[in-house]
């Protein structure tokens, strides 16, 4: 039997059969989910890890006082612009499209209490977050990471200085203390956008508006606008400096850390709206 006899016989079926077989879609699939929920978990512990770092040395001497005001003044004063605008634009929006429901039932007087409960329990210190995590924390993950690449951090550790309470601390502190403010920047613009819709675009009583709003709006859910914006605070500088702190592999590692931080940022803060909204309910 000569080659081309063998081949034609059996050759190709045993080249075929000794090839690696591919694994199917459902395969590649759960491959997927799996490496997601593990690189899921593994920033999750890493984030929990740095935060008791952070929390630690938020407490040891030397205290640097000017690096918090710093970072106080970059996280809190800088987006306070862009915080009251989205609250001013968002506020008009839901009044405007509230007030054509309530039309529909007589019930206007009820658009200022509606949209102040909305923003001061969801919208305010969800929104609020946002911006500072689309604003600040994503500064913060560049410029961290940018440290970290061109081994500054490496230098600071040389010189004796502990990175995490020269960088972090102040970071986390400002995010902490800064968010839950903005969130009440971001209820006092959008309720003053929604009287100016209700009042002077859809002729509601001003007097209505404002009893309406003092009788349904209680100080329990201005507690829940700062408890959640100190949360949503919080995860996203823990994040963002997280990603940043530990980011690697040049200008290209920087930038996708800070992309990966933002995303991540973003996602902690629409669980944890949910949660907390459950544990104060």
């Amino acid at each position: 039997m000569n080659t081309s006899e063998f081949h034609s016989a059996g050759g190709d079926s045993s080249g075929h059969a000794g090839r690696p077989r591919t694994p199917g879609a459902l395969v590649q699939a759960l491959e997927v989910l799996g490496r997601s929920v593990l690189g899921a978990l593994e920033t999750l512990g890493g984030v929990a890890t740095l935060g008791w770092q952070v929390a630690r040395w938020a407490v040891r001497r030397p205290y640097r006082v000017q690096n918090l005001f710093a970072q106080l003044d970059f996280v809190g004063v800088g987006s306070t612009f862009i915080v009251g605008l989205t609250g001013l634009f968002s506020g008009m929006v839901f009044a405007h499209q509230s007030s054509r429901a309530f039309e529909m039932f007589d019930a206007e007087s009820l658009v200022g209490p509606t949209v102040a409960l909305v923003l001061t329990r969801e919208l305010a210190p969800v929104f609020s977050a946002l911006m500072v995590t689309m604003r600040a924390g994503s500064a913060m993950c560049t410029e961290l990471g940018t440290m970290r690449v061109t081994e500054q951090v490496d230098a600071l550790e040389t010189m004796a200085v502990n990175p995490i309470q020269y960088l972090l601390v102040p970071r986390v502190i400002a995010g902490l203390v800064m968010v839950p403010l903005l969130t009440m920047v971001f209820n006092a613009a959008g309720i003053t956008g929604a009287y100016a819709v209700a009042v002077l675009g859809k002729g509601v009583s001003a007097g209505t508006f404002i009893s309406r709003t003092q009788q349904w709006v209680d100080p329990e859910d201005l507690f829940e606008s700062l408890i959640k914006g100190a949360v949503f605070g919080l995860a996203v500088s823990l994040i963002a400096c997280f990603k940043g702190y530990y980011a690697s592999g040049g200008a290209k590692g920087v930038g996708q850390a800070t992309t990966e931080a933002m995303v991540a940022s973003a996602l902690a803060i629409v669980v944890l709206d949910y949660l907390v909204g459950v544990l104060l309910h």
